[in-house]
């Protein structure tokens, strides 16, 4: 190994690896594995969209353009936002980022400051945890309980996790890895907190089409003004089968633009316009598809829980939203690595993957997470395989 010239900085030498992406690698080296475990599905993007992003190259879209997106995508999302929630947003509040982490990387540059926190719901996606160390603030997690009919926020707790270094409040409504979406009564009482302590509040609505008992999730949009301090992240990974596409978009209060613009700019200078011509498409044309696919997502969660519902010493919560569940083994204890070191045999032994749920922070131990946006036929052979795995262990 060689010898380093220069000093990384402790913030980032500290930077835990995801245990997702560990056992994720270790799957590679294991032939026939149904992987379940990362948070995506088996559908390449659809035709229609790439088709304009191949005919957008060849009209040679391929300069420099706009910093937060060409005009016509900005145009559309508030189209589409218009669609969803009836609710008119102008376009110096949206930003087109590369990807729904970027946007919320811009957005934690411009709060987050070394000492400062942010309060985070958990469990959730651990890039948001390292989002906020790279810049040397401390992410303050304050877990949600999961019980037989679905997972649970106490407020209150929430509100006494804040204090005087809080810069923002982090909640992702659908929840990725729990499907829980946040009730209506505690949006409004978390938005009137955030008012008056003058802290940011970061909507993650990834996931806000991949919902089963509604056309669409609710949205902090449909309460926020224009000048509350209210961030929403958004992404065409999920919707569109876009994730290897890497673009996403924010709506930002307007006295972030400026600030938000600037961050673009240092960061990657905007996006790809021929990407975003094909998320033009996506949107305009894409309702269609994107119905198809949550009712194809509703149909494997409906298959996995009834296979796991059938199964012994298992206990899984229902979930309306996202595409996973988060299920528990009777003898997977909360110790530290005992998810990991289960999903790893698992891997091996049962040639299944799973997610560990201490990958998602606190209120994930002793859980495996399940990402069902799978055809029922592998679904049905992962299954079985777990189902085998588990009377041999």
């Amino acid at each position: 190994m060689s010898v380093r010239s220069f000093e990384i900085r402790p913030a980032i030498e500290n930077l835990q690896d995801s245990q997702i992406v560990d056992v994720w690698k270790m799957g590679f080296t294991v032939p026939d594995v149904v992987g379940l475990w990362v948070g995506e599905g088996d559908l390449p993007t659809t035709k229609f969209i790439c088709d304009a992003a191949a005919e957008a190259l060849r009209e040679g879209k391929t300069f420099y353009t706009y910093k937060r997106g060409i005009p016509e995508l900005r145009q559309a999302l508030i189209d589409y936002h218009r669609r969803l929630y009836n609710v008119e947003l102008t376009e110096d509040r949206i930003a087109v980022t590369s990807s729904g982490m970027n946007a919320m990387m811009l957005i934690v540059q411009s709060l987050i400051g070394a000492g400062d926190n942010m309060v985070c719901v958990t469990p959730v996606w651990p890039n948001i945890f390292r989002a906020v160390e790279i810049m040397g603030g401390e992410p303050r997690q304050v877990a949600m309980t999961g019980e037989g009919d679905g997972w649970h926020l106490d407020l209150d707790k929430l509100f006494a996790a804040c204090d005087g270094r809080t810069r923002a409040v982090y909640v992702a409504t659908p929840g990725n890895p729990t499907g829980w979406v946040m009730p209506e009564e505690q949006r409004r009482a978390l938005l009137d907190f955030c008012r008056k302590r003058r802290i940011a509040l970061i909507a993650d609505e990834v996931y806000n089409r991949l919902i089963y008992n509604k056309p669409v999730a609710p949205s902090f949009l449909e309460l926020a003004t224009p000048d509350d301090p209210v961030f929403v992240v958004n992404s065409f990974s999920k919707t569109w089968a876009m994730t290897g596409w890497r673009m996403g978009w924010m709506v930002m209060p307007r006295s972030a633009l400026t600030q938000i613009e600037r961050l673009i700019e240092f960061n990657t200078s905007g996006g790809q316009p021929f990407l975003q011509a094909a998320c033009v498409k996506a949107i305009a044309e894409g309702e269609d598809w994107v119905k198809w696919m949550v009712d194809r997502c509703r149909q494997g969660r409906d298959l996995v829980l009834e296979r796991l519902s059938g199964m012994n010493r298992v206990r899984v919560i229902p979930a309306d939203a996202s595409f996973y569940l988060m299920l528990q083994v009777e003898e997977l204890g909360k110790e530290p690595g005992a998810a990991l070191d289960f999903c790893k045999r698992l891997v091996v032994e049962g040639k299944v993957g799973l997610a560990p749920g201490t990958a998602f922070g606190a209120g994930g131990e002793g859980y495996l997470r399940l990402c069902y946006a799978q055809s029922n036929d592998r679904l049905s052979v992962a299954m079985d395989r777990f189902e085998a795995f588990l009377r041999k262990a």
